[in-house]
């Protein structure tokens, strides 16, 4: 069994405080994109391993060291993440392919900086989008998301928020 702790759109800010806390509990730790800095996920490795992709913001030396898209195995979950990914009923043109070829049991994206857990039956995966930790945005609440992995059983989903 593993938790995980899921975040997104950080656009540079180093995490602190009740944040902290949260993803400390966590065995891993996944960054769905808008990174903004390498401070970010240096900041993050200190607390825990981490898995992340790169945002539509994000310069050269996160590209340098983060794919687009990040596909793998947590317990017995095929695990798809991407920056942009769109939403269920309106997937983003650039993943619908990706979505259909990697058949995912969990997919996660960022970039809309709106938290969303929603299993979208068409597809027949658990979408996750953790909204956004970050300042720099729209949103009035900062967010993050975490679960545990149980085999191939995505359980016990707890959300942390802030108000920026």
């Amino acid at each position: 069994m593993k938790k995980i702790g899921v975040i997104s759109d950080t656009h540079g800010k180093v995490l602190e405080g009740g944040f902290i806390k949260f993803l400390n509990a966590c065995d891993e730790i996944w960054h769905a994109g808008d990174i903004g800095n390498n401070r970010v996920i240096e900041n993050l490795e200190l607390i825990k391993p981490v898995k992340a992709v790169f945002g539509n913001i994000d310069g050269p030396e996160i590209r340098y060291k983060w794919p687009e898209h990040q596909e793998f195995i947590c317990e017995a979950v095929n695990v798809l993440i991407t920056h942009i990914g769109g939403r269920p009923g309106k997937y983003d043109p650039s993943v619908r392919t990706l979505l259909k070829s990697k058949s995912p049991d969990l997919f996660i994206c960022g970039h809309s900086h709106i938290l969303k857990v929603q299993y979208d039956k068409s597809h027949e995966f658990l979408y996750l989008n953790p909204g956004a930790a970050g300042n720099s945005g729209f949103h009035r609440v900062r967010t993050a998301v975490r679960f545990q992995v149980d085999g191939d059983d995505i359980k016990d989903m707890e959300i942390y928020e802030v108000k920026r």
